[in-house]
């Protein structure tokens, strides 16, 4: 893989990273204002969901920087 095709991988993870931070800033924030338990139990999912994707994008920058380091060599 090339240089280039890595730096484009990565901004695409990091873009998708933000649009998540930003879709769960919004979803807390809308369900702060409602404030009833069925939308609490939503954000817990979604926080789990975020986290999970977070773990995801964490292993596969590490798997990169390890073919990169195949590639210096």
């Amino acid at each position: 893989m090339s240089a280039a095709r890595i730096e484009q991988a990565m901004a695409r993870i990091n873009a998708a990273m933000d649009r998540i931070e930003t879709a769960h800033a919004a979803s807390a924030k809308e369900q702060s204002q409602k404030g009833d338990g069925q939308n609490s139990a939503r954000v817990m999912s979604l926080v789990n969901a975020h986290e999970k994707l977070r773990e995801e994008v964490a292993d596969t920058i590490g798997e990169l920087d390890a073919l990169i380091e195949e590639l210096e060599e």
